[in-house]
Order: structure tokens, then sequence, then C-alpha cells
């Protein structure tokens, strides 16, 4: 098993590169999703960065903060349901492709919730 504070770091690493090539490649992502509207990549690279932040400092506590990995948690799992609600409501809107990469991040963000349970919870054993 993973220990939890390198989980902790590879989803804040993750999680600011995305935040960051949103942000740096908002036009051409935008492109990709079949829109014109730069403006919620921006949102979304910045809150992500902003997040890798969190994440990372969190990780680095001596100890970890038990709470402060369970909040992590519940962000990971709200990004997790608001994707599955952005694919149902913007489907008529974006493409296919950015319908699959709004899962494919899902899917990679749901394995790092789990992952930091599973973590949490061997800490805490």
């Amino acid at each position: 098993m993973i220990p939890l504070t390198t989980t902790m770091q590879i989803n804040a690493i993750s999680s600011g590169a995305t935040g960051a090539g949103l942000i740096a490649l908002a036009k051409p992502i935008a492109g990709i999703f079949g829109v014109t509207q730069t403006v919620p990549f921006i949102f979304v690279g910045a809150f992500l960065v902003l997040f890798a932040t969190l994440v990372f400092a969190v990780s680095k506590g001596k100890p970890v903060n038990p709470g402060a990995v369970k909040f992590v948690i519940l962000l990971d799992t709200l990004w997790v349901a608001g994707s599955a609600l952005a694919i149902v409501m913007l489907f008529p809107v974006i493409s296919g492709l950015g319908s699959l990469l709004i899962a494919g991040v899902a899917l990679w963000v749901a394995a790092m919730a789990w992952l930091q349970k599973k973590g949490l919870a061997m800490i805490n054993a």
C-alpha cells in the first residue's frame, strides 16, 4: 500500500499540474471541449492550484492531521460527484471527448480519495 503522505503528494502534484495546464492552455482546451469560453477552464485551473497547495501542506504535517486529510478526501469526493453532474448537464454543450476527459479526471480523483482513505485508516490502526 502506498503511504498516505506519498498519495497526498501525488494528488497535489497531479492537481497542480492539471490546474496550471488549464490556466496556461485554456484556449486550446476549450477547443477540445467544443466551446469558445475560456473563463471556466481558468477558474477551475486556479481552484486546482489552490487545492494542490492545501493538499501538499497537509501531506507535510508532522504528524499528518487526520481532520485535514478527511477534508481533502471530502473535497475529492465532491469533485467526483460534481464531475458526474457536469457530464450530465453539459452533455449537449461540450464534445464527447470533453465528457470523456471529465470522466477520466473524475476516476483519477476517485482513486486518490480511495487511496487517501485507506492510508488514513492505516495510520489510525
